[in-house]
């Protein structure tokens, strides 16, 4: 789905997340970044994605990676998930779709035999330069964190 591939320079992006706080690709400088784009707050997969990182987030940090979620939610939807599963990253709620269509991962899909337009879901690793070391286009929901850890 999207055109990014290993190697490539990592978008630019700016987008809110949960409290209204800004985040830029430039705010991870000197850090690796793992960027989740998930398709809706609160539903199964996404859940179990989220989870996943969370309860490997001291290992991530160990090995300075910092994690953003990404969909297009709104604040209020991200905030509701954030506290429900007390996720300690935050997700941006891009509801224009700036930082989705950055990267690449709005696209037609297909659920039961309907085709719509969605996020697929896709994790990006971004090195400490702002280069792309990583697309996982075939996430592991429930095993995500070792996927990407590896």
């Amino acid at each position: 789905m999207t055109t990014l591939k290993k190697g490539d320079v990592a978008p630019n992006f700016s987008g809110l997340d949960q409290d209204g706080k800004k985040h830029t690709l430039a705010d991870y400088k000197g850090k690796k970044l793992v960027v989740f784009f998930y398709p809706k707050a609160n539903t199964p997969g996404c859940t179990a994605e989220a989870c996943d990182l969370r309860d490997n987030f001291e290992t991530f940090k160990a090995k300075n990676y910092a994690l953003l979620g990404v969909s297009a939610d709104s604040a209020k939807a991200q905030a509701k998930f954030v506290e429900k599963y007390q996720f300690p990253f935050p997700l941006l709620a891009d509801e224009d779709k700036s930082v989705i269509q950055a990267f690449g991962v709005w696209g037609p899909k297909k659920f039961m035999g309907r085709e719509y337009d969605g996020i697929h879901r896709t994790t990006f690793v971004i090195d400490e330069n702002g280069k792309i070391e990583e697309v996982i286009s075939d996430v592991k929901t429930k095993a995500h964190a070792a996927q990407i850890l590896k």
